[in-house]
């Protein structure tokens, strides 16, 4: 017969109703293949075992922060209910208090248990470390702060996309840059910083583009942004120009959500007669239906009027032609904060130079670095700070 201790663990999880998402997960399920299995099938057991610390291993090797993870990352009705600042059915809270007093016990579990259970040396079997918690306690200190923590798939990610089938899907191998990395451009990252400060404090903040010269750092800054307000709620969501058509859409599933967004467009350019444009306007211009107010638009752009202009758009004869030029050229305007990258001077690209050679140790006389930087500056046909990592990089 299975130790008590398992069997009445596995009797509580079999009850579990608002987190019933958690128990679906694979480790649950392992520990639930392993409980099935009858106590006269001694190495069908043993390898159900194996197949829960496997499963232990994939998420770190501990039993207890697994656990955890998939809790607080769980999309249920009672985080749902705190969110919208509603007040949680009462039956929906004393089963989650039960649940999670499940899971604290769960979490415990050790090594021991399962040898204990299966009548064999301890020594045999893989291990994996566990410790009490109190989940009722760290779950109660999430639902206080959830605009800071998030729930379902914003708990544990900063940077996410639009999916092809219009999900919003997290970046797995997510950008890890911070602020820490840049050099020079401190007073045009200030001011995105500034906002974004103001944006999480629920002052007025502004949608931003950051415009300028390749290779100066603005897509970098955003996510680096995105990176070190992580912890302050800020998550980004990154749109290409081709789906800004969802952009209403996506701006529905965030409104309401107790965290902060950054809609991130990258490399933002339109023709005079993309659709596009006028949906990027309406959210722009505070449109209601193409706007959150848990969201500001982050957008980036190597041209200072981000509508291309040909010389027929002067030229036709569209009666109205003026203000139709005006339309088109104005959508920078229509950002309250605009940041200028230029490319660096020389000074300036010297300066990275050395330092990213420090950062790396790389050992060269000053003058003999200075010249190779502008030797490759020059073959590559400028001076940026992307420049300048990529000779570093031809250093190494």
């Amino acid at each position: 017969m299975m130790n008590r201790k398992l069997n009445t663990i596995y009797g509580e999880l079999c009850l579990c109703s608002v987190f019933k998402g958690v128990t679906e997960k694979a480790l649950f399920k392992s520990f639930e293949r392993y409980c099935l299995i009858p106590e006269n099938e001694p190495f069908e057991k043993r390898k159900a075992y194996a197949a829960f610390v496997a499963e232990i291993y994939e998420h770190g090797g501990c039993l207890t922060e697994s656990i955890k993870k998939h809790v607080f990352e769980n999309e249920n009705v009672l985080v749902k209910a705190v969110a919208a600042n509603k007040n949680p059915d009462n039956n929906v809270k004393k089963a989650a208090e039960r649940e999670l007093s499940a899971f604290a016990l769960f979490g415990a579990l050790t090594r021991k248990d399962f040898a204990e259970d299966m009548q064999v040396n301890e020594e045999l079997l893989p291990d994996f470390s566990s410790f009490n918690a109190d989940m009722d306690a760290l779950y109660a200190e999430r639902l206080c702060n959830l605009h800071k923590y998030g729930y379902g798939i914003f708990s544990s990610t900063p940077m996410f996309r639009l999916s092809d089938n219009k999900e919003i899907e997290p970046i797995v191998s997510a950008d890890k840059i911070s602020m820490a990395h840049f050099i020079g451009y401190e007073a045009e990252r200030k001011k995105i910083i500034d906002n974004t400060v103001a944006f999480i404090e629920g002052r007025p903040a502004a949608n931003a583009l950051l415009c300028g010269d390749a290779g100066t750092g603005k897509s970098s800054t955003v996510k680096a942004v995105a990176n070190g307000f992580f912890d302050n709620g800020v998550r980004l969501i990154e749109l290409r120009k081709d789906q800004l058509r969802y952009l209403p859409m996506v701006m529905a599933k965030i409104s309401g959500n107790p965290l902060k967004f950054i809609i991130f467009i990258d490399d933002l350019s339109f023709n005079q007669n993309n659709d596009d444009f006028s949906m990027l306007k309406a959210a722009l211009e505070g449109s209601a239906s193409a706007t959150a107010d848990n969201a500001v638009i982050y957008a980036t752009s190597n041209r200072r009027h981000i509508v291309k202009e040909s010389f027929g758009d002067r030229d036709g004869d569209d009666v109205h032609r003026n203000d139709t030029l005006q339309e088109t050229l104005s959508l920078s305007e229509r950002f309250g904060l605009t940041v200028l990258f230029s490319k660096p001077d020389k000074k300036l690209y010297l300066a990275i130079v050395r330092e990213l050679a420090k950062r790396h140790g790389i050992q060269m006389e000053q003058s003999q670095l200075d010249l190779q930087a502008e030797a490759f500056a020059l073959r590559k046909g400028s001076r940026s700070a992307r420049c300048a990592e990529q000779f570093i990089d031809s250093l190494l």
